[in-house]
């Protein structure tokens, strides 16, 4: 079972801003648009319960259980006794495979934040005056806005020296100081948008450069996130051209432990894919993978390029694949790792690479890497109609990124490594088949 993380969002304001009503047509809207959405609701008062007297499993925790689950087709619940307050980022971490989880509240968690702010909300429009005047004075996301709601001065920005001030600008009128529950309920430095009907606020975010949405534009709160936050999808590409010279026969269909070598490279990759296609020009001879894996539609698609080669065969697997991240994997590679194609995809997304390739003392292991697949298919394509034959000659592109995923990197992810062991002849394939048996 491969954990793949979820990445989270979290979206905080004050009492009576909305919070709720926003998460929950952000929800639907981030359904309806085919993504696996997982929640985390922070209630700030101890004791809360979901259970009530009178149930079997009330029962079960009233005698002393610490843990109970609660279970039904389609449904589990746990309810589990603790010490203290489970942090966030351990609740996200317990919460893999969602394309995105959208946090309520948690302002302090260190996920990037949402803050949403309704002109309906006193509370909400004294924050709103006092982000404005931060941001006309030039004050820093995350320095101490709360003096500068209780009209004490020039807020204080990191170290205690002044804030710098515009002369342009006015500051706003000073505002009443804040509730005592609400002076630590500011954008912050983690702030990266701004959900708001509010003008002030919508100013105040233009001037720190971070989007203002409106409060009732759910679809644009969810193109922000698609295009930020959630998980991108991946197509991994499993490249078995046809006939290997030294192999003497296809790669992709010659037995290991008694199986098509194919079987197993499907096997080990498709946890993490949420597209899988094989490059073969021997369609025919793989038809048997739909009878075997009907679940997961794999796709046989032939080169496109007449010439045979590895970059031409790139350009095939970019070319195909319908999903931004694509991992390209050799056929050959018996040990290839579904950890390291989601360790590569993380890489990229916090990055903002083009392409994430193993390095090590030889170089770039780059059939076992991950490709942006709009940035990398016109560089592939200028170099493969160059006749260019090798995959890392458009690693040296002007117009690309590319992240060396160190070998401490990989060894972090695969300890026992051999994820690059690779056979071109039948010798070298019985070594390795050995070498698993005898493990």
């Amino acid at each position: 079972m491969i954990d793949i993380p979820s990445p989270a969002i979290a979206i905080v304001g004050r009492h009576n801003s909305g919070k709720t009503t926003l998460i929950e047509q952000l929800i639907a809207e981030l359904v309806d648009r085919g993504y696996d959405v997982g929640s985390i609701k922070h209630h700030s008062h101890a004791g809360f319960d979901i259970d009530y007297p009178g149930k079997d499993s009330y029962r079960h925790r009233a005698a002393g259980a610490s843990e109970t689950v609660i279970a039904a087709p389609g449904q589990v619940a746990r309810i589990k006794t603790i010490e203290g307050e489970e942090e966030c980022g351990d609740l996200v971490r317990s919460m893999p495979g969602h394309d995105i989880v959208v946090v309520e509240g948690y302002r302090k968690s260190g996920l990037p934040t949402i803050e949403v702010m309704r002109a309906g909300n006193a509370a909400d429009a004294h924050t709103a005056e006092v982000f404005l005047r931060g941001a006309r004075e030039g004050v820093p996301l995350g320095a101490d806005h709360v003096q500068m709601g209780r009209g004490d001065g020039a807020a204080t920005a990191g170290a205690g020296a002044p804030a710098p001030s515009s002369p342009a600008s006015s500051p706003a009128p000073a505002a009443a100081p804040f509730a005592a529950d609400e002076r630590e309920k500011m954008p912050a430095a983690s702030t990266v948008a701004v959900v708001t009907d509010i003008p002030a606020a919508r100013e105040a975010a233009a001037l720190y450069g971070i989007p203002a949405l409106g409060l009732e534009d759910t679809a644009a709160l969810a193109d922000f996130l698609a295009e930020h936050y959630v998980r991108p999808r991946v197509t991994v590409v499993i490249q078995a051209g046809g006939e290997s010279r030294r192999m003497g026969r296809s790669k992709a269909t010659v037995p290991f432990v008694g199986r098509p070598l194919i079987c197993r490279l499907v096997e080990r990759l498709s946890p993490v894919a949420d597209e899988l296609i094989i490059t073969t020009n021997e369609a025919p001879n793989l038809a048997f993978l739909h009878e075997m894996y009907p679940d997961l539609s794999i796709r046989l698609v032939p080169d496109a390029y007449n010439e045979r080669g590895a970059l031409p065969g790139m350009y095939t697997a970019l070319s195909a694949a319908q999903n931004p991240y694509v991992a390209v994997v050799a056929c050959d590679m018996v040990f290839a790792s579904a950890r390291l194609v989601v360790a590569e995809a993380l890489a990229m997304h916090e990055s903002g690479a083009d392409v994430v390739a193993p390095h090590n003392k030889h170089g770039f292991e780059p059939l076992h890497a991950m490709y942006r697949r709009e940035t990398c298919m016109p560089a592939v394509r200028r170099r493969a109609d160059r006749g260019e034959k090798r995959v890392q000659s458009f690693f040296d592109d002007p117009e690309l990124s590319v992240l060396p995923y160190t070998q401490d990197k990989v060894l972090a992810v695969e300890p026992r490594g051999g994820c690059f062991i690779n056979a071109n002849t039948p010798e070298e394939l019985a070594r390795i088949e050995d070498s698993y048996l005898g493990e």
